[in-house]
């Protein structure tokens, strides 16, 4: 486990306090194609806003984080909530999840390149990924400043052009900046089932 990150992030959570958070906005605007059932995994969750939306959809989640301050608190505020959240402390770059492992899978707001060939990999066949972060196009100062942290163009579509695009939003800078979500990219993506062939 990185101590160095996993003590920068417990900084960040140390004075947040749990609280109703929505999850993130392709997760909610696209909460229509979730299943009925099945096992979700909110990965680099932070205070698991994805994952307790999940939880209340019916689906089996799991969080997990670096961050032992975050999963303490989402772990005291599932309790609480009644809400049966699996929330993990984890590297998720040194411990991805393992193949065919979860029938949806949600990231907002982290990338970890390294991490993105395992992605597919995890989802069941069908399965599900949301994905939305910080692009490299930016039309204010929101998102981080650091390049390895921010999305290039369409990159979300070619890292996972072998999956089936069910959604993709990218408004870069067109058009009416007032309008629209900027400096962000989100996709939906579902892994091919050979047996729906």
């Amino acid at each position: 486990m990185n101590s160095e990150l996993r003590d920068k992030w417990d900084r960040v959570y140390a004075g947040d306090q749990h609280g109703f958070f929505p999850p993130c906005m392709v997760l909610k605007r696209q909460s229509f194609l979730l299943p009925r059932h099945g096992r979700a995994l909110d990965l680099a969750c932070g205070l698991g806003r994805n994952a307790i939306y999940l939880c209340r959809q019916g689906l089996e989640t799991h969080a997990w984080d670096i961050s032992t301050e975050a999963i303490r608190k989402l772990d005291n505020y599932a309790q609480h909530e009644g809400l049966n959240i699996r929330a993990e402390v984890r590297d998720i770059a040194t411990t991805p999840p393992d193949e065919n492992s979860f029938d949806v899978i949600v990231v907002s707001h982290f990338l970890e390149r390294s991490l993105m060939p395992s992605l597919p990999a995890a989802l069941t066949a069908g399965g599900l990924l949301f994905y939305q972060t910080f692009t490299r196009l930016k039309v204010n100062d929101i998102g981080p400043t650091n390049p390895d942290y921010l999305l290039k163009s369409n990159e979300l579509l070619q890292t996972f052009a072998d999956l089936e695009v069910l959604f993709y939003s990218d408004n870069a800078d067109a058009g009416d900046l007032e309008q629209g979500i900027r400096n962000e990219a989100m996709i939906v993506v579902r892994k091919p089932d050979p047996g729906n062939g």
